[in-house]
């Protein structure tokens, strides 16, 4: 879990919010905390650490969609790939419900963390969309069955005193 500067500066004497920010950034790793506390900054590394250079994103689904392939891409870019991966899956089910005259519920996407074990990171680790769709269909005997107690229920509704 990565922590503000503000938090860090507070937890460790001797260090200024500015020289917190100027030695680990707007958020602090857990390595990064660790390399202040013990008065050696200089640990801290900023490049990318073994592990994060061999990440790669693949897809598992059964769609037409990108990342069928595993590939690697920089943690700066991967918060924006994955959520328009994502949005082509949002995209296929309005599309899948139209060619079937089906109607789209619910769409949601969500994005996932996970924390580097090498360099402590957080990185994007995936995402998943989740779609309801609705499709008309008078041949399911549940949409049978339910029509059947909607009539029953409202049979006698109707009545009109006036006659």
């Amino acid at each position: 879990m990565n922590l503000s500067v503000n938090s860090i500066a507070e937890r460790i004497p001797g260090y200024s919010e500015s020289q917190v920010r100027r030695i680990a950034g707007p958020t602090v790793t857990p390595m990064e905390e660790s390399a202040l506390k013990t008065g050696n900054p200089g640990r801290v590394n900023k490049a990318e650490c073994q592990t994060c250079k061999q990440r790669k994103y693949q897809d598992g689904s059964d769609e037409n969609v990108s990342f069928k392939t595993a590939q690697h891409m920089s943690p700066s870019e991967a918060g924006t790939r994955v959520r328009a991966h994502e949005q082509e899956h949002v995209s296929n089910a309005f599309s899948k419900a139209s060619e079937s005259g089906g109607k789209v519920l619910q769409a949601s996407v969500s994005i996932h963390t996970a924390i580097c074990p090498e360099c402590g990171r957080t990185y994007i680790s995936g995402g998943t969309t989740t779609t309801k769709i609705k499709y008309p269909s008078e041949n399911n005997p549940y949409q049978k069955n339910m029509k059947n107690l909607h009539k029953q229920a409202t049979e006698g509704m109707n009545f009109d005193a006036a006659v």
